[in-house]
């Protein structure tokens, strides 16, 4: 199930008397300066113990067992992830166990509780809206980089190169740094003046390889489309792609950290 239909399935979610529902995001982002000392595990041991003692204060039993079931797979599932933790949390949780929903996002939270009838989706909606399922499409000359993301956290990469001297683009699993003699004639790039090359075949190499783009954008899809590269690469494979890029942005970013690709295009 992607999340647009964990979402939709959350929103459905209806519960009345003692089987409310938990909502829970959590902020653990350690690169936030009010996280520093673990802040986290004060704001969640207190947001927890808040709804325990508002539930035995009012004599609510039944609901306070639900509410304790909940609190015991949560604390649960926070200690078995604390040294995987990215950025936050979240979590939508059920006594009977018909919602469980929980997973560590690439984005810091605002932290918050709730034990509502409904899951308080709000939050993950935002999420979704600002960082959907997309394709990075990064371009420099003869290479080519695919990252798929969601949620601001990389979901998989792939590597395309040109042979020029066949005019095949060829795909790597894992990271290829251009090699300047690839090809079966075992010549240079620049032995093969490839500048000039380049401006006189950059049309046609890119249309060769849109098709495969156009394709993956579709089967995977990618809700929207980032081309990265400098100015006439960028610009000529957006151009022959069927799939119109959301935003073209004018920088060589190929061999940069991923990170700090995901930075520029998500800031």
């Amino acid at each position: 199930m992607n999340l647009n239909e964990q979402i939709k399935q959350l929103e459905k979610v209806r519960k009345d008397g003692a089987n409310k529902v938990f909502s829970m995001y959590l902020n653990t982002d350690p690169s936030d300066p009010e996280q520093q000392a673990g802040e986290w595990k004060i704001h969640l041991k207190n947001g927890l113990r808040n709804f325990e003692s508002y539930l035995e204060e009012d004599d609510n039993k039944e609901e306070l067992k639900n509410f304790q079931l909940i609190k015991q797979k949560v604390e649960k599932y926070v200690h078995a992830n604390e040294q995987h933790f990215r950025k936050g949390i979240v979590l939508f949780a059920t006594a009977n166990e018909d919602v469980w929903y929980a997973a560590r996002v690439q984005m810091r939270l605002k932290t918050e509780f709730f034990w509502e009838e409904t899951a308080k989706v709000d939050q993950l909606k935002a999420l979704n809206d600002n960082f959907p399922k997309s394709g990075i499409i990064l371009v420099q000359q003869n290479q080519i980089k695919v990252m798929e993301t969601h949620l601001n956290e990389i979901e998989d990469t792939i590597y395309y190169e040109l042979d020029i001297n066949t005019d095949d683009w060829r795909q790597f699993s894992g990271p290829h740094k251009a090699d300047a003699s690839m090809g079966s004639g075992g010549k240079s790039l620049q032995q093969e003046n490839f500048k000039d090359r380049y401006e006189a075949n950059k049309q046609r190499w890119y249309k060769s390889i849109a098709p495969k783009l156009d394709k993956k954008a579709k089967d995977r899809k990618w809700e929207k489309i980032y081309v990265v590269g400098e100015s006439d690469a960028s610009h000529e494979l957006e151009d022959q792609m069927n799939k119109s890029a959301d935003q073209v942005i004018q920088k060589n970013m190929l061999d940069h950290d991923e990170e700090k690709v995901l930075e520029e295009v998500f800031s």
